[in-house]
């Protein structure tokens, strides 16, 4: 690495490239050139490069009316930085060759017969010939600078397009590696989870025919009912993985919503004390569903780890916010053994009801229970 890599890169301040600084100072400068060469001059010759001077404040919007107005003070009184500045913004803002070359040769023509004409002007002597490149060289060079100007500016609006067209593809490419993703995970969601599901509702339709316990029945029809519910979830879970949402004519499976809770309590076997008073408008659907997937989770966080505790469901509207509480008291006895978890159920919530602009706690309790709060706020309609 070299010592300019080391260094911090210094940018100009702002204010030393603002436009209106970058269309006032050729004007000033012009001013000055003509303050210096006019000194000795007469009024109308100072009005003439003052006038090429002002003229400057045009020559991004009318270059061609801005050189033209430049070519009287630079006849009578060589003043050069005006009439090169309107040169170089006729080739910057007017590229084609029509238009510059005309121009070209016309500061060129007012620079070498000056104003008053010299006797020997046609004379094919080294001074004519000095005065003619000299001519030459101050058209030129504007003008090919203003040319180079114009196709830097071409050539850094084609990059950045060509940088865009690049970002946007490395953004499709990265979609269409997520989708590919997506699939993968969707079939092997689908092999793993369906087979052993439909294997769960197999055997609790066969337990549900060959039994003669009514509460074994009873628990064996619920098993069997909740395994077909978890299959019909899967399949439009994998649908929506897969983007293609199922079938075009198939439509999707109802959303949960906050009608669905008491069954929901009463399936899970525990037992819930329930208060539910989400108000007498219906929220948003979105709102809805955040509730019962809370209300889901929590309900099966407490069989895994607290079956046996008496649980509190609380679903009440607060103002323009919809409360959800879930707590579970201390268990009388510990199970011996729980179903595994990751806990990635809670984490899932709360990124649910951030999303929605609300907010989900959860935690355990004073008394040795365990509490889920969540806040979702939303308009009713």
């Amino acid at each position: 690495m070299t010592t300019a890599d080391q260094l911090p890169s210094r940018r100009l301040p702002a204010w030393c490239t603002a436009p209106w600084l970058m269309l006032l100072l050729p004007v000033l400068y012009g001013l000055l050139d003509a303050a210096l060469v006019a000194r000795e001059a007469a009024w109308w010759q100072v009005a003439l490069s003052t006038l090429a001077a002002v003229a400057l404040f045009w020559r991004r919007r009318f270059p061609v009316v801005a050189l033209l107005l430049t070519m009287p003070g630079s006849w009578v009184d060589e003043i050069w930085l005006a009439p090169i500045t309107a040169v170089y913004s006729v080739a910057a803002e007017r590229p084609r060759p029509r238009v510059v070359i005309p121009c070209g040769v016309l500061f060129a023509l007012v620079e070498f017969f000056h104003w008053p004409l010299p006797q020997d002007v046609l004379d094919l002597s080294r001074a004519t010939a000095l005065d003619a490149i000299q001519a030459v060289m101050l058209a030129a060079g504007p003008a090919a600078t203003g040319l180079l100007a114009r196709t830097r500016r071409e050539l850094a609006a084609r990059l950045d397009e060509l940088t865009r067209g690049q970002e946007r593809e490395s953004r499709l490419l990265a979609e269409r590696v997520l989708i590919s993703e997506r699939g993968r995970l969707a079939r092997e969601m689908h092999d793993v989870v369906s087979h052993q599901v439909s294997l769960i509702s197999i055997q609790a339709g066969a337990l549900q025919v060959s039994s003669a316990d009514p509460a074994a029945v009873t628990a064996a029809r619920t098993i069997r009912e909740l395994s077909v519910r978890t299959l019909d979830e899967l399949r439009q879970m994998v649908g929506v993985l897969r983007g293609t949402g199922g079938l075009p004519d198939a439509p999707l499976a109802p959303q949960p919503r906050l009608a669905d809770l008491p069954r929901l309590i009463e399936q899970s076997g525990l037992a819930a004390d329930t208060e539910l008073v989400p108000g007498d408008r219906p929220w948003p659907e979105a709102v809805e569903r955040a509730a019962y997937r809370t209300v889901q989770e929590a309900l099966t966080n407490i069989t895994k780890y607290a079956p046996e505790a008496a649980v509190h469901v609380r679903v009440r509207a607060k103002g323009r916010r919809l409360r959800v509480e879930v707590r579970n008291e201390a268990p009388p006895v510990r199970p011996a053994e729980t179903l595994p978890g990751g806990g990635h159920g809670l984490v899932g919530l709360r990124e649910r009801a951030q999303l929605l602009g609300g907010t989900l706690t959860a935690g355990p309790t004073q008394d040795g229970g365990f509490e889920v709060r969540a806040e979702l706020p939303a308009s009713r309609g």
